[in-house]
C-alpha cells in the first residue's frame, strides 16, 4: 500500500510539472502573440504623423486610385467611395468589390457610415478630404497621400507604409517597372511613337491631357513620345474646337467620363463629326483607339496601371 501511495504521489507530481511547463510556454506564445499585435508604428504623410497599433485588418479607402493598392497587397477593403463617372465601381474591379460598401465619392466621404464600419485605419488624400481629416482622425487612424494627378507611385508607397506591408509595396512597384521596361525593349523603333491623350466630359467639355496625369507618366516611363503641345509638364487643358490639330500624333487614345445624361458621348460624336478632327492624320490612318476612362484615367491606381501596359502594347504591336 506504501508503495502505492508512493508511485501515485510520484505520477501526480510528475503530472503537475508537465502542466506547468506547457502552461508556461502556452503563456510566452500569447504574450509573443500579443506584442505583435500591439506594436505601434509611425506613419508620415500628408498631414503629418499617425500612430499605428498592430497590422489593420479593416481598412476604409478614400480614393480610387487608394483602392487599387490595397487590392494589390491582397486587402479587401471594409469601405470604399464610390468611382467617377456612371459605374458605381469600375468594371475592371467590379467582381472584387461587388458586396463592399460605397461611402459617397472622394469629395463627400459619409463620416456616419465609416464610423459604423469601425475601421483600424482610413486611407485618403489631403487634395479631396483635407477639411474632414481631424474628424476622420477621431474615428480611427487616418493617413493621407498628398495629391492624385501623375503621383500613383508616391502615393502607394505611403498606403503600403500605413498598411504595414512596405516591402510587399515594394515588390509590387518593382513588378511594374519591370513590366514597363520590358514594354520599352519590345517596342523597338515604335517606342518614338507620338501618343495623344485626350478625354470628352460632360457639359461639352473636351480636354488634352499631358504629362502630370496618370496616363501622362506612364507613358513617360515607357519611353513613349508625346506631340510636341502636348509634351508639357503640367495636368491638362480644356479645349474649344480650334485645337483639335494639336491633338494630332501617330497614335491617339482618348477616352469618355460621362453622366447619366450622356453629355460626353454626345460630345465626343458632335467632335469627331468636325472637319478639322477628320482631317487629322492621325485619324486618317485610323489610329484612334477609344479606350475606358476608368482605367486610362479616373481610377488611377496600380491595377489600371498595369492594364494601361497591357493595352500599349496590343494597340502598338498588334
Amino acid at each position: 500500500m506504501h508503495i502505492q501511495k508512493a508511485r501515485f504521489a510520484f505520477i501526480l507530481s510528475a503530472v503537475v510539472a508537465v502542466t506547468l511547463i506547457l502552461s508556461g510556454c502556452a503563456g510566452k506564445t500569447a504574450n509573443k502573440e500579443e506584442a505583435v499585435q500591439g506594436e505601434k508604428y509611425t506613419v508620415k504623410h500628408a498631414m503629418g504623423e499617425t500612430v499605428i497599433e498592430g497590422t489593420p485588418k479593416r481598412i476604409v479607402v478614400l480614393t480610387n486610385e487608394g483602392t487599387e493598392a490595397v487590392l494589390s497587397m491582397g486587402i479587401t477593403p471594409v469601405g470604399i467611395v464610390r468611382s467617377w463617372g456612371i459605374d458605381p465601381i469600375y468594371q475592371h474591379l467590379s467582381d472584387q468589390l461587388k458586396d463592399i460598401p460605397i461611402l459617397g465619392d472622394e469629395n463627400q466621404p459619409n463620416l456616419e457610415l465609416i464610423a459604423s464600419l469601425k475601421p483600424d485605419l482610413i486611407l485618403g488624400n489631403k487634395m479631396r478630404q483635407e477639411k474632414v481629416y481631424s474628424q476622420l482622425s477621431d474615428i480611427a487612424p487616418t493617413v493621407f497621400s498628398e495629391r492624385l494627378s501623375g503621383d500613383w507611385k508616391i502615393n502607394y508607397k505611403v498606403y503600403a507604409e500605413a498598411l504595414n506591408l512596405k516591402e510587399k509595396g515594394e515588390a509590387n512597384l518593382a513588378a511594374f517597372d519591370k513590366k514597363a521596361s520590358d514594354l520599352k525593349t519590345e517596342l523597338g523603333d515604335k517606342v518614338n511613337s507620338k501618343v495623344s491623350i485626350v478625354r470628352f466630359n460632360p457639359g461639352g467639355i473636351v480636354r488634352i491631357y499631358y504629362n502630370d496625369t496618370f496616363s501622362g507618366v506612364i507613358l513617360k516611363q515607357v519611353g513613349l513620345q508625346r506631340p510636341a503641345v502636348q509634351d508639357k509638364a503640367e495636368f491638362a487643358d480644356d479645349v474649344s474646337k480650334e485645337r483639335i490639330p494639336d491633338m494630332d500624333g501617330d497614335i491617339m487614345f482618348f477616352f469618355t467620363y460621362d453622366n447619366e445624361k450622356g453629355e460626353a458621348a454626345k460630345a465626343e460624336q458632335e467632335w469627331q463629326q468636325n472637319e478639322l478632327w477628320k482631317n487629322l492624320d492621325v485619324v486618317k490612318k485610323g489610329n484612334t483607339h477609344k479606350v475606358y476612362d476608368g482605367i486610362w484615367n479616373s481610377s488611377g491606381g496600380i491595377v489600371s496601371a498595369n492594364l494601361v501596359l497591357d493595352e500599349l502594347k496590343k494597340y502598338l504591336l498588334g
